[in-house]
């Protein structure tokens, strides 16, 4: 199937992908053992070997093991193929970051803050409206006793 979307990823088909998932579900099989046998020490050992699959992942991903996600032209897609971008760190890649590699990711531009309207506003009629609340913004705003 090709002009898909999906046909530009290659998702977790890397090195430190398949192995982190194979470490980690020994593990947590060690701990489903230790839950029937009423065992401390499966479920704790199960415990530490689940930590160390993020260790081990992290550590194929520093090497160039792993990629990060995105898309990349097929040549790049075998599992074979090592990371070019793993040395230097990816931007925004918090296991890079955590190296001392990298970039931090590019800062967003802070979202706008709404600003409290008036508890006071005028009706029109001369009187004075306590409470009241501004619905939306600029020079058509609405004022009334209550926002929806």
């Amino acid at each position: 199937m090709t002009g898909h979307l999906y046909d530009e990823y290659d998702e977790g088909h890397t090195i430190a992908g398949w192995t982190g998932v194979a470490v980690a579900t020994s593990g947590a099989a060690l701990m489903g053992v230790g839950v029937c046998a009423v065992s401390g020490p499966a479920l704790l050992g199960g415990g530490v070997v689940v930590a160390v699959s993020a260790l081990v992942t992290w550590g194929l991903h520093l090497t160039g093991r792993g990629k990060p996600p995105g898309v990349r032209p097929r040549s790049e897609w075998g599992m074979r193929v090592r990371d070019a971008g793993a040395r230097d760190g990816h931007p925004g890649c918090l296991g890079c970051r955590l190296a001392g590699r990298g970039r931090p990711a590019p800062a967003v531009a802070p979202a706008a803050l709404s600003v409290a309207g008036p508890t006071v506003a005028g009706d029109g009629t001369g009187v004075e409206v306590l409470g009241a609340a501004v619905v939306g913004a600029g020079p058509r705003a609405d004022v009334g006793r209550r926002a929806s």
